[in-house]
């Protein structure tokens, strides 16, 4: 009984270290995405960007962030106390959770002993992000109604139906995967794509998909209608200050990081490489091709955000659900097909 409880304490302390750790990392790759989007911006309109705080900007993030908790933090009169303050907590509770299935490596040994670089290795991975991604629309509505500001309402109405639009298309390219793989495991997605084995080479059009639906549930540009400034001012969070707005704002960054990593691991192979052992380096090459792929990704989101225009609404909606659902039902049935034919 003892050792099932030490054991058991042991197991404790590891999954709360590693989610502390990934708590950490992911603020951090959040508050510094902020910088890395402003240093591309400037790189692709030829300016500097950020360099005053600290050596070439690097303490900008936290310039922002003393910014954020110092501001003022006001309430609208009319806005609806408890569900105005809930609606921000919510959005980045829901971001942060998403990151706990994400296989970050195989193990890392330290100390003599093996630490799993996951938090854990649901059955259902895929569909566990799936629906906490689908949740984000509840802090995004909740914050723009209780707002009370009409500005802000049609913000969240413009988002909450964006989002849900979109997450049909990428639950139908996540289908096709899951057909080609027999799983819904992130992890024994990422084994199965040991070497150059991807998905991507057997699901270019769902990949296409997939990251395009992406995008859009990222409210990034150029479907980032739900905060279009010359029509809604700052969209759903126009009545937000403070720490409140910051909360909004990091979420959104956390949720392009965790797309960005779904992304790799499920269509790149995820921390697998060619000629790399995922476990060398005490287990440490694992964490740095996984997050080097994302950050890859993250550069592409920002690449995108400041080439392309903004669509209108009608043609973000006519892109949702005339072109994109039906390419992504004709994936589902030609990897079905494939699947059939061949096998997995």
């Amino acid at each position: 009984m003892s050792v099932l409880l030490l054991f058991g304490s042991a197991w404790l302390w590891e999954k709360s270290i590693m989610v502390l750790v990934l708590f950490v990392i992911t603020l951090t790759v959040a508050a510094y995405a902020t910088y890395g989007e402003r240093k591309i911006a400037a790189f692709l309109q030829d300016r500097i960007g950020p360099n005053r705080a600290g050596p070439y900007g690097l303490f900008q993030p936290l310039a922002d962030g003393v910014k954020m908790f110092t501001k003022e933090d006001f309430r609208p009169n009319a806005a609806e106390r408890w569900l105005y303050i809930l609606a921000p907590g919510a959005f980045m509770f829901v971001a942060l959770m998403t990151s706990a299935v994400i296989p970050w490596g195989t193990q890392l040994t330290l100390f003599g002993a093996n630490i799993s670089l996951q938090v854990t290795d649901l059955n259902i991975g895929i569909l566990y992000i799936l629906g906490f991604t689908s949740l984000g629309v509840y802090g995004i509505m909740i914050g723009g109604w209780s707002s009370n500001n009409k500005y802000s309402l049609y913000g969240a109405i413009r988002a909450s139906s964006q989002m849900i639009s979109y997450e049909l298309a990428m639950g139908l390219a996540v289908i096709a995967i899951v057909m080609l793989t027999g799983t819904l495991s992130l992890k024994e997605m990422a084994e199965q794509q040991a070497g150059l084995n991807w998905n991507i080479w057997y699901q270019p059009l769902g990949f296409l998909i997939f990251i395009t639906c992406a995008l859009a549930e990222c409210n990034r540009a150029p479907f980032d209608l739900a905060e279009c400034e010359t029509e809604l001012i700052g969209g759903y969070h126009t009545e937000y200050s403070s720490m409140k707005l910051g909360f909004y704002l990091f979420a959104e960054y956390i949720n392009m990081f965790i797309a960005c990593a779904v992304i790799a691991t499920v269509y790149f192979g995820g921390y697998n490489f060619p000629g790399i052992d995922p476990g060398s380096l005490g287990g440490l090459m694992g964490p740095i091709v996984m997050f080097s792929k994302t950050f890859f990704f993250i550069f592409v989101f920002m690449w995108i955000r400041w080439t392309l225009p903004r669509f209108r609404y009608d043609q973000l909606m006519h892109l949702g659900w005339k072109s994109l659902i039906p390419l992504a039902i004709l994936n589902m049935l030609l990897t079905g097909g494939g699947v059939l034919l061949f096998g997995k």
